[in-house]
Formats: structure tokens, sequence, C-alpha cells
């Protein structure tokens, strides 16, 4: 199966995570600090998924994903924070340093199990075409990078699954419950359409020159997100501010 980083200063929950990961047949390997985490990293980049508490002695996880994200040979894995800090703010602050999930403790062990399933079985999907281009967007699958307009922007490994994603249905209407499965691989009734809404906003921060009346990741109330790459006025928005973006 999958090897997996996990890192808590806790030893409770570490040993918990541990045994419930090793149960379902990962191979677990166990570090006390981001320091130590960091380190072996350095070294060892045959993971699969990172497991990463927040709260530790410095540097904490935040600063342990960002050097992840900074670092060419461990960016692409992903990694799901498993903290006792869930509220929204904290959870923003999370999957802006590059989180690809973000799970409360206290938790339950079977969904940790089934979304870091989810996490190994999206990123090591065989992929078969490498460049995806619609408009003003751009994507090149091998190299990883993201062009709007010519200019190239820097996505997190799940900011740019989910552009990926739209752009394979541009001009469709896609409901966050959808985003969940098809993006996180989630199954039925496992995540939180939150955590679509909070990187749907971050992708918004990168790819638009006003997120507040965004022209490519609209909102289309109640019922999802549309990818419109060639700009509001082939929706009849005309760059109206977005329903779901506070002003």
């Amino acid at each position: 199966m999958a090897r997996i980083l996990v890192v808590d200063d806790d030893e409770a929950v570490l040993g918990v995570v541990e045994r419930a990961l090793g149960m379902a047949g990962h191979t677990v390997v166990a570090e006390r600090s981001g320091q130590r985490a960091l380190e072996l990293l350095a070294r060892d980049q045959q993971f699969d998924v990172v497991v990463l508490d927040i709260v530790m002695a410095a540097p904490d996880g935040i600063r342990v994903c960002e050097a992840m994200r900074t670092n060419p040979l461990v960016a692409h894995l992903p990694v799901l924070f498993l903290t006792a800090k869930g509220a929204v703010d904290d959870r923003i602050t999370g999957l802006q340093a590059g989180a690809d999930d973000y799970m409360s403790k206290p938790f339950d062990l079977r969904e940790l199990e089934l979304r870091v399933e989810a996490l190994l079985r999206y990123h090591t999907e065989t992929r078969t075409d490498h460049r995806v281009r619609s408009g003003a967007l751009e994507i090149d699958r091998d190299a990883g990078s993201v062009l709007v307009n010519g200019q190239p922007v820097e996505l997190t490994p799940i900011e740019f699954d989910l552009l990926d994603y739209m752009l394979r249905h541009v001009g469709e209407v896609i409901p966050s419950e959808r985003l969940l499965r098809e993006v996180w691989g989630y199954p039925e009734g496992i995540g939180n359409t939150s955590l679509v809404r909070m990187h749907v906003l971050n992708l918004r921060r990168k790819l638009e020159e006003d997120p507040g009346r965004p022209r490519y990741v609209r909102t289309v109330p109640r019922h999802g997100y549309v990818l419109q790459p060639d700009g509001p006025d082939s929706l009849g928005i005309q760059g109206a501010p977005d329903p779901e973006v506070r002003q």
C-alpha cells in the first residue's frame, strides 16, 4: 500500500493514527517535530501522503507545509492537516499554506482512513493528456505549470487539480459535492463543502485581477461553480460581484 509520514507532537494521537493507518495496510513513519520531519524529507522523499499537525514547536505545521511546497522534491506530496485548530480562519490559513485537506480533532478514524485513501487515489491516477488549454487559461500537467494570459501562476497541488478538473468541464455548473468526489476522491457523504469553497476562494486570489468580481471561476447560487475562461461576457454576467465573495 502507501508509505505515509505522520507528524504530531502529541504521542497519544501519533500512536492512534499510526496504528489505524497501519491496520489499513499502509507503512507509517511517525515523527514528533516539524524539524525532524523536514530533515527526514530532505533525505527521503519516498512518501505518498503527509499527515501533519499544526500546533507544534517551531517550525509548526504551517511552516512545514510551506517549506514542502517550495521544495521541488516533495512539493507534489498531498498534505492532510489533522489538528485541534478547527476555526474557519485556521482552516483558511492551512489551505493557503498548501494543504490538500484539513481535519479537526477529535476525529473519526474511519473517516481519516477514507480521506487518506482518497488523496492517494487521486494523486496516483494515471493521466494520458498533458496539456489543457481554454481561453486565457492553460495548464501543463507534466510541468505542473499554469498560465493566465501567458503569465505563470503558482498554485498548490490541490488548486492545480481543481483548476484541471474545471478546465475539463468548461461552462458546466459543477456542484461542490461532485468536486469533493471527483477532485478529492471522497466517497458520498465524506468531506465538507466548505473545503471546496475555501479552495475556490484561494484559486480566485491567484487567477483573478479582482477576486471580488471574478472573470473565470464563478459561483452559481445553490448549484455550484462554473469556469468560463473566455470571461464573464459569454455568461451574461459582465464581471458582477460574485455572490459568494465578501465585499
